[in-house]
């Protein structure tokens, strides 16, 4: 506690108080002794309920409550500074008339109780509000028939935020030891304010933070889409086969990446995906690129998985079905059936096609085509089981991820 002023009347001058160490012994008769214990209590109820996170208004409407209580005060309010007005406003109170608490305000310069106390950071006793001849009596004390008050700085992350005060229309007077009781609850709720504050600017720079993510989603998806139409076009400018294939690979790997760009930016999540919608996305547009081959998706709700596996099992699922398409059916007519379900708290993907089988000689680890060597790489990066089952008819392709959430 920074001081204590206290106005005497007698003497017609503001007096230092001493710390309560200082102090005579108080008259500790059993009502004292009970107003005291209470007052550790409040203080105890107080410092949990911060802890606890409450909104910030029920918070000052409780500090406000409390306070009076353990004053045996009729009133008590919050008063927030405000810097452009050099006022104060009462953001919180009990006992006052309708109206006051959010609406009134009072002045903050020195001349006022509570501006003093802002100002210097001192706290204030003022016993005889009506024999004052320092400070100027608020008109809101007036109003009500305030006789004393007491006001302690209400501390913020830097600036103050304002002043806690207690009032009272009864006679006798408030101590040292009942400003040091206003005091750390003013403290008290001093660290609340720091702490939502902070959690406030955190906050507010997670969202700018989330918004530059999505627009930059937006803008990569933009971008992959056009080189993917350009691949598209480019496809019928030659008449090479192997070519008009690869362009096409090259353009559909490309959009299964856009996809995810454009689910990003259009969620609220940007480190999540919902696998299941994901890859159904991934499988429609195949679907409309390779118009004989039809596709069967089917996924379980709710697979989310983390961005940075759901891109790379997308590519991979996407190399699957048009190695189906190529390789399993000669004839160029094609069905492929793809199934995502949960699996051993992992993920589990089938891709199944009834074509003419793999060679005799098929290992998926030794694969000199370059879509299998991407399914090898990237199941590797993805550190899943991949699985080959051959089928009567067909081929079945088997992905098990153990543990594709995403960390936190």
């Amino acid at each position: 506690m920074a001081g204590i002023v206290s106005f005497h009347p007698k003497t017609s001058e503001f007096v230092a108080e001493p710390s309560p160490d200082g102090q005579p012994a108080e008259d500790l008769t059993a009502e004292t002794l009970r107003l005291r214990v209470r007052q550790q209590e409040i203080l105890a109820e107080l410092g949990v309920t911060a802890l606890q996170g409450t909104p910030f208004p029920e918070l000052l409407d409780l500090t406000a409550r409390l306070t009076a209580e353990g004053l045996n005060a009729e009133f008590a309010k919050v008063l927030e500074f405000m810097p452009a007005e050099g006022r104060f406003l009462v953001r919180a109170g009990v006992g006052w008339d309708s109206g006051v608490v959010g609406t009134a305000t009072v002045g903050a310069d020195v001349a006022s109780p509570a501006g003093y106390a802002l100002r210097t950071g001192k706290a204030v006793i003022s016993n005889h509000l009506e024999n004052e001849e320092r400070f100027r009596t608020p008109e809101l004390l007036l109003e009500h028939g305030i006789r004393r008050a007491m006001n302690v700085i209400l501390q913020g992350d830097g600036e103050p935020f304002g002043v806690l005060e207690v009032d009272s229309r009864s006679e006798g007077e408030f101590s040292s030891n009942d400003i040091s009781f206003l005091q750390g609850a003013a403290n008290i709720l001093g660290m609340a304010i720091y702490r939502q504050r902070a959690e406030r600017s955190l906050t507010a720079a997670l969202e700018r933070h989330q918004l530059l993510a999505k627009e930059v989603n937006h803008r990569i998806n933009n971008s992959l889409q056009i080189v993917a139409s350009m691949l598209q076009l480019q496809t019928t400018a030659t008449q090479n086969p192997e070519v008009q294939h690869a362009l096409r690979d090259a353009s559909s790997r490309i959009a299964a990446v856009a996809r995810a760009h454009q689910r990003l930016y259009s969620s609220e999540k940007i480190d999540t995906v919902d696998l299941g919608a994901y890859l159904g996305d991934i499988c429609n547009d195949l679907g409309k690129a390779m118009p004989r081959c039809r596709i069967d998706f089917s996924a379980e709700a709710d697979i989310n998985c983390a961005t940075d596996t759901a891109i790379p099992v997308a590519l991979l699922v996407n190399e699957l079905i048009t190695n189906s398409a190529k390789y399993a059916y000669p004839d160029g007519a094609c069905e492929v059936w793809v199934e995502v379900s949960r699996s051993d708290g992992g993920i589990a993907i089938a891709v199944r096609d009834r074509g003419i089988g793999l060679p005799a000689d098929f290992d998926i680890k030794s694969g000199k085509r370059l879509g299998m060597r991407l399914v090898t790489a990237l199941s590797s990066q993805v550190k899943a089981d991949l699985q080959v089952h051959r089928r009567t008819p067909g081929t079945e392709f088997l992905l098990r991820i153990p543990d594709a959430r995403p960390a936190g």
